[in-house]
């Protein structure tokens, strides 16, 4: 019985922990929470009422503020913390990780977001902090799974990557149950920015719904988004078939569409004429996308891979470009081939 450290109780975190309590193996479940009120809630009613209401944790996961004692005896890290804080976070991990836990632990990233000084995938993170000391086994979690219906237990299918597919069939095989269904895949680069790079399109396509354009417009923006994504993958090793299957093509349909998304709920109010930082300062959970579509532009100008819903997204965001303008824009870009 593998013990599994969760690292992150926001709506995700939460999520895996009730999904990893129905898997077909058995673990024990160690899960770390950052917030005290956060913290108290799960230690008395066994719920995470701030990020994920109504769904409960069982009583035999741990529920912990201790990051030293989530990570004791951990054979799984599974990082689940916004992608600003990742470094940070790896950082503390490392300084409590005991010898025999870091050499033969796996370490998994369900975190989808870009590092915005770096340019750095998560993995890339954990490689670099972590490799400080040991030389770590990485994977990453990523696919369409919005955290209620992981946790309610609507069947859902994601993918498990790693440069060593043992690992990723090892994750595979501990993670997977009746209601969460992994597939594995070699390509970390991909799946990892798939992951991210969606984010920037699904504020895009919230956008679009809050200035009340229609089922074209989505359309449009879905399928030249991916066509985004799948450039920039490619030009850091990724492959085109990543892209084109859950972690590529399934995220981002489910992000720019699913009434469930922060993206696309900020993008919404963008295109409602709201401010920004009016629209962050009344959420407690972190929209991804935000920070990632400035290191996703960083990414496109250092490998020159045109991005032009990408460039216009960080105009409306950094640049105070309206939102009506940038679509615009948009349609008035030189006439091409698809």
């Amino acid at each position: 019985m593998k013990k599994i450290a969760i690292i992150g109780a926001g709506s995700c975190g939460t999520a895996l922990a009730v999904a990893l309590e129905r898997s077909r193996e058995a673990h024990r479940l160690s899960l770390w929470v950052h917030s005290a009120d956060v913290l108290a809630g799960l230690r008395k009613s066994r719920e995470n009422s701030i990020y994920l209401p109504g769904m409960r944790i069982s009583e035999g996961t741990e529920v912990t503020g201790d990051l030293g004692e989530a990570l004791a005896g951990a054979e799984i890290v599974l990082g689940v913390m916004p992608s600003a804080h990742a470094r940070t976070m790896y950082t503390a991990i490392l300084s409590r990780l005991d010898a025999t836990t870091a050499a033969n632990a796996i370490f998994v990233s369900a975190t989808k977001g870009l590092e915005q000084d770096s340019l750095a995938r998560v993995s890339e993170v954990i490689t670099q902090i972590i490799g400080q000391k040991f030389a770590p086994r990485v994977a990453a979690l990523s696919g369409p799974s919005f955290a209620l219906e992981v946790a309610r237990g609507d069947p859902t299918a994601v993918v498990i990557a790693s440069g060593d597919l043992e690992v990723a069939a090892e994750i595979q095989r501990e993670f997977s149950s009746s209601t969460l269904r992994l597939y594995t895949n070699d390509d970390i680069v991909g799946v990892e920015l798939g992951g991210a790079v969606k984010n920037v399109i699904a504020l895009a396509a919230g956008v679009c719904a809050g200035l009340g354009l229609g089922a074209n417009t989505i359309a449009a923006l879905i399928t030249r988004g991916l066509s985004e994504m799948t450039r920039l993958a490619m030009a850091l090793g990724g492959r085109r078939d990543t892209l084109s299957g859950l972690a590529g093509l399934g995220d981002l349909v489910l992000t720019a569409t699913g009434t469930l998304s922060r993206n696309r709920s900020v993008g919404v109010e963008l295109g409602k004429g709201r401010k920004l930082r009016e629209i962050l300062s009344q959420m407690r959970m972190v929209a991804e996308g935000v920070g990632t579509t400035s290191a996703t532009m960083a990414l496109a100008r250092k490998h020159q891979v045109d991005m032009p819903i990408t460039e216009q997204m960080y105009a409306v965001l950094h640049e105070g470009r309206a939102p009506s303008a940038a679509i615009r824009e948009l349609m008035e870009r030189r006439l091409t081939r698809e």
